[in-house]
């Protein structure tokens, strides 16, 4: 998989990508994550690459010229066109089957917005599906950028040290994950549920399946009525 980020703050990605799983996945060659400064796709000497909005309001907006300038150029970097992808706050909520689908894409172009938001012609010329992490506003699109490539990298074959390690993740069955624990089996007077220790496999996977469903009740009782209703769904 190839993903390209457009941004105008790549240093922002030097840290997140240079350890743990993402790390891992450039490693092995599993993905080629790629930065790209808008910035350096500005028409005029000062880089500039936001004015003030048409109609008044505070802050300022994204310049379609340098987004476009910038697509473009990265688009031609690789064989596949890449599915563009737009980080705003009033795109389609990320979650778990996102990412899913996303993994299996060949190519990923993520473009950051930044300040008040980003000239509409761009969302329309690009083609770029919105996604949004969450209802909230962000200074910018790198730290949802983040997220979103975190999240799809560790779905990719080869990616975890256990391949096994992401089916039990909580929302992999849409549904929350199990407690878990190790060593020590007593620590500051909590003990390891007995069942743990028992070694009977059988009755610890119903001990998790349980678990799951009741710390799903409990904090997330939402995930209990998605799963019902698309259970109805496939019965019908």
């Amino acid at each position: 998989m190839r993903v390209d980020i457009l941004t105008l703050f790549p240093e922002m990605f030097e840290s997140p990508l240079g350890h743990s799983i993402l790390k891992r996945g450039q490693d092995k060659g599993l993905v080629d994550i790629v930065l790209t400064n808008i910035r350096n796709f500005a028409a005029d000497s000062y880089n500039k690459v936001d004015d003030k909005p048409y109609g008044g309001g505070p802050g300022m907006v994204m310049m379609p010229g340098p987004v476009f300038e910038c697509f473009e150029h990265v688009q031609k970097l690789s064989p596949d066109k890449g599915r563009p992808i737009l980080l705003t706050p009033q795109g389609q909520k990320f979650d778990h089957a996102k990412a899913l689908e996303l993994s299996a894409e060949k190519r990923l172009i993520l473009i950051a917005g930044r300040y008040e938001g980003i000239d509409e012609r761009i969302r329309i010329g690009l083609g770029a599906e919105q996604i949004s992490i969450g209802d909230y506003v962000l200074s910018g699109g790198e730290l949802a950028a983040m997220v979103i490539i975190d999240a799809v990298v560790r779905l990719l074959a080869g990616a975890l040290g256990d391949e096994d390690s992401s089916k039990d993740d909580s929302f992999s069955q849409g549904l929350l994950e199990y407690p878990q624990y190790t060593r020590p089996e007593v620590f500051r007077d909590m003990k390891v549920p007995d069942i743990l220790l028992s070694g009977d496999h059988a009755k610890i996977a119903e001990w998790r399946r349980q678990q799951t469903i009741e710390r799903t009740k409990k904090w997330r009782p939402d995930l209990m009525n998605d799963n019902n209703n698309k259970n109805e769904k496939s019965e019908s």
